[in-house]
C-alpha cells in the first residue's frame, strides 16, 4: 500500500500504536505529522521515520486544548498544503469509581481528550479531507462494548462515544466522500495501562485472559490503520474493525 505525497496526521504517536502508525505511514512514502505531548518521545519517532521514508513534521500539542488543536491543522497545511488522513489516536485513561465519588474528575479529564479532540480535530481536518477525498480512522477500543471494571468505567464511556460519532461523521461525510472508520484494539502493549495506573497485572495476565492467551503489538493495529486510510479500503465507511484476540468473545477481568 503506496502513501506516496499523501499527509497523514496521527494524533499520540509518541508511543504505542501511533508511533507504530506514524512509522508504518512513513515507510509507505507518506508525509507524516507525528502530535503528542511528550517531546522526547516524539523525537525518538521522528528519527525513526526519517530513517525510514520522509522527515516528518514534528508538532508538540496537547489536542485537548482549542488552540493546540487549531494549530495542529494550520502547521500542516503551512508545510503540506492539503490532508489526505487523520488518525484520531490520541487517548488516556484515569481511575474513577461512582461510589467513591471521583468518576466525575475521570470523566472530564477523558472526554476531553478522547472525544472532545477527535470531534474538535475532526471538524477541522474535515473542509481539507474533502478537497482530497480523504479519511478519518479513530482508534477506539473493545472497552466500549462491554462492561468492565468500576475504576475503568470513564475509559469505556468515552470509547463508547466514539463509535458513535464515527458512525455520525461518515454518514456526514460521505456525501462528500469522505471516509470514517474505527478501530477496537483489545489489550495491546503500549503504556497506557501503566500511565493510568488502574491494574496491577503484567501484560502476559493481561493477554491469558483472552481466548487467544496473547496481547497484540501496536504494529497490527497500525497495518489495520493502513488498510483503512488505503484505496483498498474505499467502499468502507462507518465500520469497527476489532482485533481483540478474541476478548469481546470471553475476556474477564478480576473485580
Amino acid at each position: 500500500m503506496s502513501f506516496s505525497n499523501k499527509v497523514v496526521i496521527v494524533t499520540g504517536s509518541s508511543s504505542g500504536i501511533g508511533a507504530a502508525t506514524a512509522v508504518q505511514f512513513a515507510k509507505e512514502g507518506a508525509n507524516v505529522v507525528i502530535v503528542g505531548r511528550k517531546e522526547d518521545k516524539l523525537k525518538n519517532v521522528f528519527e525513526i521515520c526519517s530513517r525510514s521514508g520522509n522527515t516528518p513534521l514534528l508538532i508538540k500539542a496537547d489536542i485537548s486544548n482549542d488552540d493546540d488543536a487549531k494549530r495542529v491543522i494550520s502547521e500542516t497545511i503551512n508545510k503540506f498544503g492539503k490532508i489526505d488522513v487523520l488518525v484520531n489516536n490520541a487517548g488516556i485513561s484515569d481511575g474513577g469509581t461512582i461510589l467513591d465519588g471521583t468518576i466525575l474528575k475521570a470523566y472530564d479529564s477523558i472526554m476531553a481528550v478522547n472525544v472532545r479532540a477527535a470531534v474538535h480535530l475532526t471538524a477541522l481536518a474535515a473542509p481539507h479531507l474533502v478537497q482530497t477525498k480523504g479519511n478519518i480512522v479513530n482508534i477506539s477500543s473493545v472497552a466500549g462494548k462491554i462492561a468492565t471494571i468500576a475504576g475503568y468505567l470513564a475509559y469505556a464511556v468515552s470509547k463508547a462515544a466514539l463509535d458513535h460519532f464515527t458512525r455520525g461523521a461518515a454518514l456526514e461525510l460521505s456525501s462528500s466522500g469522505v471516509r470514517v472508520n474505527s478501530i477496537s484494539p483489545g489489550p495491546v502493549r503500549t503504556d497506557i495501562i501503566e500511565n493510568s495506573g488502574i491494574l496491577n497485572m503484567s501484560w502476559d495476565d493481561m493477554g491469558n485472559m483472552t481466548p487467544l492467551k496473547r496481547c497484540s503489538e501496536p504494529d497490527e493495529i497500525a497495518e489495520i490503520v493502513l488498510y483503512l486510510a488505503s484505496e483498498k479500503a474505499r467502499g468502507i465507511t462507518g465500520s469497527d474493525f476489532v482485533s481483540d484476540n478474541g476478548a469481546l468473545l470471553h475476556f474477564t477481568i478480576p473485580q
